[in-house]
Parts: structure tokens; C-alpha cells; sequence
């Protein structure tokens, strides 16, 4: 099955690195075809940032994502750029406390950065919550790859605390 994921926020969210983990997750080990772009603001933090992913079960022809089916969408900034657009049957995953607009697609809401910042004592791991959400709530990769892609991707010695918050992702997302 193919999917076609938009993450969107501003600089420092880690929302390249969340699209390059579930790239990483679909094409190393769910051994699916997988694709990831990404763009940035002119701003390295505060400026708005966007990563995409094609993920497929067949070679991928065309790298960009043309039409995405599942948005996580972590600004307010970032929704007015590039979630404002959303097809009505896509899923559009939320950071509740940042984003004030809701889209007409399908849409759950998770509190990641307030849980980041207060359950886990991190906001830098709202964008790993969000990402157990994605999982949780969509399916695109499996659990056991979105897992082994977070400890390849995360510095050394904060591998706990990472797991800590995709594990509290996949929660959220399943009582979203």
C-alpha cells in the first residue's frame, strides 16, 4: 500500500529527522520502497520546516509527494503552509496544544508537546510522541520498525528517554 506522509512544524521540532526515522523505518525494516524529501525555511529554528515520505510496497517512481494521505502537523505556521490544503479522506495527526485551525479531513489531536514537556521532562521529544501516534493511528509502518528506526536515529544515551516517548505516542494515538 502506498502512502504519501507530510510532516510540517518550524525548525527545531525535529521534523526532519521524524520523516527521516519513519523513511528509515518503511525501507530498512519493513523492506518497503521509501522516499524522503524535506524543506526548510529560510530561519534554521523558528522558520517554518516540512519532511515528506513516499512509502510503497512497489518501486517508487516519482520521489515527491504529490498528494499526501497522512499529515502530522506540530505548528500552527506549518498547517497554514501546508496542511491547510488536506484532501477530505486524508488523516491529519495534530499537536493539540499548537495548533488552533482543524482541517476537513479526519483528524486526531495529541497533546505531544505538553507530554513531552511534562510526563517526559523533554519538549525536544514531542516530534517522538508524535511519530508513536502516527503508528498507532495509521498503520504506515509497523511498530517493531518505527522502534528500531528511533534507537538508530537518536544521540547515544538519550535512547531511553526516546523510547519512553514513542511508547507514550503509541498510547495516545490509540485512545485518539
Amino acid at each position: 500500500m502506498r502512502h504519501e506522509v507530510r510532516f510540517s512544524g518550524y525548525g527545531g521540532q525535529g521534523i526532519i529527522l521524524s520523516a527521516v526515522i519513519l523513511g528509515r523505518a518503511a525501507a530498512l525494516y519493513d523492506e518497503k520502497y521509501a522516499v524522503q524529501t524535506q524543506v526548510y525555511g529560510p530561519e534554521a529554528r523558528g522558520g517554518a520546516s516540512m519532511g515528506q515520505v513516499v512509502i510503497d510496497d512497489l518501486p517508487i517512481l516519482y520521489p515527491e509527494v504529490t498528494d499526501p494521505d497522512i499529515y502530522i502537523i506540530m505548528s500552527q505556521q506549518g498547517f497554514e503552509k501546508y496542511g491547510v490544503a488536506a484532501r477530505e479522506d486524508a488523516v491529519m495527526v495534530l499537536d493539540a496544544d499548537l495548533v488552533r485551525s482543524r482541517p476537513v479531513c479526519r483528524y486526531h489531536e495529541i497533546p505531544a508537546t505538553a507530554e513531552a514537556k511534562e510526563n517526559l521532562g523533554r519538549e525536544i521529544v514531542a516530534n517522538i510522541v508524535m511519530m508513536g501516534a502516527l503508528v498507532a493511528i495509521t498503520g504506515a509502518v509497523s511498530r517493531a520498525a518505527i522502534e528500531r528506526a528511533v534507537l538508530d536515529s537518536v544521540p547515544k544515551g538519550t535512547e531511553s528517554l526516546n523510547t519512553r516517548a514513542l511508547k507514550r505516542g503509541f498510547e495516545l494515538g490509540e485512545q485518539a
